[in-house]
């Protein structure tokens, strides 16, 4: 075993590093995982094993980085490098002091990066026109974990390497056949790097954010993460959709500065036109008067025009500005309170419908304007839309 060791100690100590980098990465996100799916079915102890089991295979992997290196060592100096209190002391002033400074200076960079970026990126990134405070704080969140992210990796790799070359271990065979294997999947790696350039240009034109509501790839949904290889999204329905940037050829993004209320009421032929677009837009002031709501809405909603003559009825469209992610909520708050309106002031919202009778119905309602008879209970004449009120 301990001849494996020292054939194959240099293999064994770059993936035991690798593996204790990895397991530091993504045991924040699985014990998030697990925290999130306990709230839904509680198991008592779970994330407290699931921690216990994490830092065991990290201990179990630092043993073997500590095994391999001394591998190393032995397998270069011979037995004479055997462990006593005169070659401990000897490696130590000679290699040792050097490694823990190499470790030392790494986590004080992790460090740096954790506490100087996020108010670097602060004072770089300047407010744009029309960018609303949660904008920027999206994109200060977003930029920060793409940076630090970025940041931590080079640090760790840099480590690793400036390790390797103080043990006189040759790094030069390590690059090399990370290149054989980087020339096997070279056709591959086409598309990634095409995903990293298309997520540059995300994050420097500052097309979406980590917490905007876009459409990335057809996919309507709040954005969850933006790094520079693809984007999560996590729709209306829970479904988590991961999307390589290089797929994204269009993205629009529904939360961008401010959104809007764009909304088509229908009212039936015979409504007085003026006096509906009277009551809609003082329900729009209401709306916006409202202390619950006010906070919410930018300009009014208002009547912008009468937008269609449709089958049923006719359609006047209702705009008005709101802050982003707002224009769902008040759009609902709206359409209750136009019906509510609607129902006070006797405007009638059409439906589509049909009415069938054979010939002339008892107690038929005459049209005065074109003597067409009507079905008992109709308001308006089936043939031209004139009132059959009495008055």
């Amino acid at each position: 075993m301990w001849e494996w060791f020292i054939i194959n100690g240099v293999w064994v100590f770059i993936g035991s590093a690798f593996g204790v980098i990895l397991l530091f990465f993504i045991r924040q996100r699985v014990l998030a995982a697990i925290e999130k799916a306990a709230k839904k079915q509680p198991r008592p102890g779970l994330e407290k094993s699931l921690r216990l089991t994490i830092w065991t295979i990290i201990g179990i992997l630092l043993a073997l980085i500590a095994i391999s290196a001394a591998a190393v060592i032995i397998s270069r100096e011979g037995m004479a490098a055997m462990i006593t209190p005169e070659t401990l002391q000897t490696w130590l002033k000679e290699h040792g002091t050097s490694i823990l400074f190499i470790l030392f200076l790494g986590a004080l960079l992790w460090l740096a990066f954790n506490k100087l970026i996020p108010p670097l990126v602060g004072r770089v990134v300047v407010r744009s026109k029309g960018e609303s405070k949660e904008g920027m704080k999206k994109r200060r969140e977003t930029l920060n974990a793409v940076f630090i992210g970025t940041g931590k990796i080079i640090v760790v790799v840099a480590v690793i390497f400036m390790i390797l070359s103080e043990l006189d271990i040759s790094i030069g065979p390590v690059l090399a056949g990370f290149g054989i294997v980087g020339i096997a999947i070279g056709f591959g790696a086409q598309y990634l790097i095409r995903d990293l350039i298309a997520g540059v240009f995300i994050l420097l034109e500052n097309q979406y954010r980590v917490g905007d509501v876009a459409k990335v790839a057809d996919i309507v949904a709040i954005v969850e993460q933006v790094n520079l290889r693809k984007t999560v999204l996590r729709d209306l329905d829970g479904v988590v959709h991961h999307v390589p940037n290089g797929e994204i050829k269009v993205a629009s993004n529904y939360t961008r500065h401010f959104s809007r209320v764009n909304l088509d009421i229908s009212v039936a032929y015979g409504t007085d036109l003026d006096h509906a677009i009277s009551v809609i837009n003082r329900v729009g002031q209401e709306l916006a008067a409202d202390e619950n709501w006010t906070k919410m809405i930018i300009k009014a909603p208002q009547v912008l025009r009468v937008n269609k003559l449709g089958d049923s009825g006719i359609d006047i469209k209702i705009l008005g500005d709101v802050k982003p992610m707002q224009q769902w909520a008040l759009m609902g708050e709206l359409r209750l309170r136009l019906k509510k309106a609607f129902d006070e002031e006797g405007i009638e919202i059409p439906w589509p419908h049909v009415k069938l009778y054979f010939g002339e119905s008892p107690g038929g309602l005459p049209c005065k304007a074109c003597s067409q008879v009507n079905p008992p209970g109709s308001k308006f004449c089936s043939n031209c839309g004139a009132s059959l009120s009495s008055k």
